[in-house]
């Protein structure tokens, strides 16, 4: 999303999810996404947001100093407690996956939050606490998050959201897709891209 906004070429290239090789061999540890450049290599999506945004159109160290910051990265971890357990049994089957990366996948993330057919299961609980959690993001969409412009707050929290597009049980209101599809047209952001393009 960022590389669309800030109108940058690059080359994407996927990863298997197994492999933990190549990240260690970049970056000392299985991380991504990584931006590889001519000075080297580096994870951290901000860290990566910050090096790339040289006119500091997102302002994205300014943003990290203060401390809603802090309160912003735990509304949205607050928000992936309900995304994930939702869209990663669907996650896995995305042509990222072949049969071994995805039985990876699947033992590690099962490891943290138990059996996938036992989330499938919870789909109702998860379903609810976000149709409770919805309105209260809605009033803070001015057209974008708590801002008349889009923020780095708003990549943020499109990555996170988007996800649920893949779970076809669920369906955004039409406010909160109006607001992501905002968020993609300005980005330049293709999901499929790197699948299907």
């Amino acid at each position: 999303m960022t590389l669309g906004l800030l109108q940058l070429e690059y080359k994407s290239e996927v990863l298997a999810y197994n492999d933990e090789t190549t990240p260690v061999n970049l970056t000392g540890k299985k991380m991504l996404p990584i931006l590889k450049h001519d000075q080297g290599a580096m994870n951290e999506s901000l860290d990566i947001m910050t090096f790339l945004d040289k006119g500091n159109l997102l302002k994205i160290e300014a943003s990290r100093t203060f401390p809603e910051f802090g309160v912003f990265e735990a509304y949205l971890t607050h928000l992936g407690s309900m995304v994930h357990p939702l869209a990663m049994p669907y996650w896995m089957w995305t042509p990222e996956f072949d049969p071994t990366s995805r039985r990876y996948f699947q033992k590690t993330k099962e490891d943290k939050r138990g059996p996938f057919k036992d989330l499938v299961k919870k789909q109702p609980e998860y379903f609810e606490q976000l149709k409770q959690e919805m309105p209260k993001l809605e009033q803070e969409l001015v057209p974008f998050y708590k801002s008349e412009k889009l923020t780095v707050h708003d990549i943020m929290l499109a990555s996170h959201l988007w996800g649920l597009y893949t779970v076809p049980e669920f369906q955004f209101s039409p406010n909160v897709h109006d607001y992501l599809q905002s968020v993609k047209q300005q980005c330049d952001f293709n999901y499929h891209q790197d699948y299907w393009v």
